[in-house]
């Protein structure tokens, strides 16, 4: 089990590289994260809703992913609740004073999903949650050293010397443990470290002297991280913001960062492609006024980001970007805004309530009945090109736009178009992984992007390149060793 000295450190990524690198060796790996707490999600191949991580780290390894493989999910809806996922699918929401109690039912299908990757693979690598020091949050511990005991999985620790302190993490983290935790500690490796390692030598003898533990490695930042999906909204925080590009050179497009913002690996593909400069747009900030594009992400909490949105003054700077003519699109929860009103009657996503959508789009959408996962694919109508990816939404969006539908997937229409054919949404997460779609629809923008490498293509190039480092940073026979002894 990979846990780290506190959220965002690379414990996704270095799970993800271990399992391709294993892999490669020719071992049966499976990922596992026993509890997830992210609005980055996706439709396993079993339909099971899990983490994006995990979608990826399975990719990783070669094997389709499973609800296993993330057995709890948790879906911030607000700063005090979120939704819950067991095995893939939802069984309810939950005020954040109430979770102490309920987790401690959720050991059992934790360790059931785990016993099951098990019996397939002949590795599996566990994922950590936040910090295994986070003491006030040991008591029924799911995510963590709650987890390792119940399971006897050993533990190797790891930290960010990216973001500076990393001795003092390291060896703070140990200290907190108690002594039947620390019993379970195998090793400790640095990650994202920048320069010479051999600089850092002397870290790595502070950490072992203070911590009783081996250093297994110094994994250093990798570039090729990047080209890669980020876990949830958290992590984008941790990104270079994207070089402006000179006027111009560039089809601009900006997207309002929600306070629930939900699946932004939605935007990987068109950040990736050459001539194209993709900006999340932060609170406090207006939508740019030179943008080609504007895209209304998807949300975890449709009304609440609604109203952010306009309380930002977003709802005007999107008014005058299309006055301008400018392009607008809509991606689930963002679709959903476009419409000319959005219904929660039952108070699924929050609070109860109603209220006007922006008004692009002659569509109402009503928040009601069970959540729709699936994979799917078709085309897009207007271009004929192929798109595939997954729907993961409540309620159902309605309208005389609704006939001029933006997709025909094989299970149906989805989405709907202005007439004027600038203003467009849809349900399919995904969808611009595609390149044909891609390259067509910034087409439709200007002449200024130039199509760069295939997108998925990207992504296994990328694992390959994340494997390789980890293989030479880490002592691979001696974690193989770590996890043969439990």
């Amino acid at each position: 089990m990979v846990q780290g000295t506190g959220s965002d450190v690379g414990k996704s990524l270095l799970v993800a590289a271990l399992a391709r690198a294993w892999t490669q060796r020719g071992l049966t790996v499976r990922p596992f994260k026993p509890q997830n707490m992210s609005n980055n999600a996706g439709v396993a191949a079993d339909g099971g809703e899990i983490g994006r991580a995990q979608m990826l780290q399975a990719r990783a390894c070669g094997a389709r992913p499973s609800h296993h493989m993330n057995p709890v999910l948790l879906k911030p809806q607000s700063e005090k609740g979120a939704q819950l996922v067991v095995h893939g699918r939802v069984a309810g929401s939950f005020a954040a004073g109430d979770y102490p109690r309920l987790k401690r039912r959720l050991l059992a299908p934790v360790l059931e999903s785990f016993a099951r990757l098990a019996d397939e693979a002949e590795l599996v690598l566990v994922e950590g949650a936040g910090s295994p020091a986070e003491v006030n949050l040991r008591a029924g511990d799911i995510a963590n050293m709650g987890f390792a005991r119940a399971a006897g999985v050993p533990v190797v620790l790891a930290g960010d010397a990216g973001r500076g302190g990393a001795i003092a993490a390291l060896v703070g983290t140990m200290a907190l443990l108690n002594r039947g935790d620390r019993r379970l500690l195998r090793g400790f490796c640095i990650n994202r470290f920048r320069g010479d390692p051999a600089l850092f030598a002397g870290a790595v003898a502070a950490i072992g002297r203070r911590t009783g533990l081996p250093c297994l490695g110094v994994v250093p930042h990798m570039a090729a991280a990047r080209r890669l999906p980020v876990e949830d909204s958290a992590s984008l925080d941790s990104r270079p913001a994207p070089r402006a590009p000179a006027a111009g050179q560039a089809i601009r497009i900006a997207v309002p960062r929600f306070e629930r913002i939900a699946n932004t690996d939605d935007l990987d593909p068109l950040a990736a492609e050459a001539g194209v400069a993709v900006t999340l747009v932060a609170a406090g900030e207006a939508l740019p006024g030179d943008a080609d594009l504007v895209i209304l992400p998807g949300s975890k909490s449709t009304l609440a980001d609604l109203a952010a949105f306009r309380a930002q003054g977003w709802d005007v700077d999107l008014a005058a970007h299309r006055r301008r003519g400018g392009w607008v699109l809509g991606l689930c929860g963002g679709y959903q805004m476009l419409g000319r009103e959005v219904a929660d009657p039952d108070g699924i996503e929050g609070s109860a309530g109603r209220a006007p959508g922006l008004g692009l789009l002659d569509v109402r959408t009503t928040l009601a009945g069970s959540k729709r996962l699936l994979e799917a694919s078709g085309c897009e109508r207007a271009s004929g090109e192929r798109v595939a990816g997954y729907e993961m939404h409540m309620g159902a969006t309605a309208g005389p736009d609704c006939a001029r539908p933006m997709l025909q997937l094989a299970g149906g229409p989805d989405g709907a178009v202005s007439r004027d054919g600038r203003v467009m949404g849809c349900y399919l997460h995904g969808l611009f992984a595609a390149d044909g779609f891609r390259r067509r629809f910034l087409a439709r923008l200007g002449d200024r992007a130039h199509a760069g490498p295939a997108f998925e293509a990207g992504v296994e190039a990328a694992l390959d390149e994340v494997a390789a480092t980890v293989a030479r940073s880490l002592d691979l026979d001696r974690l193989l060793e770590i996890a043969r002894d439990r």
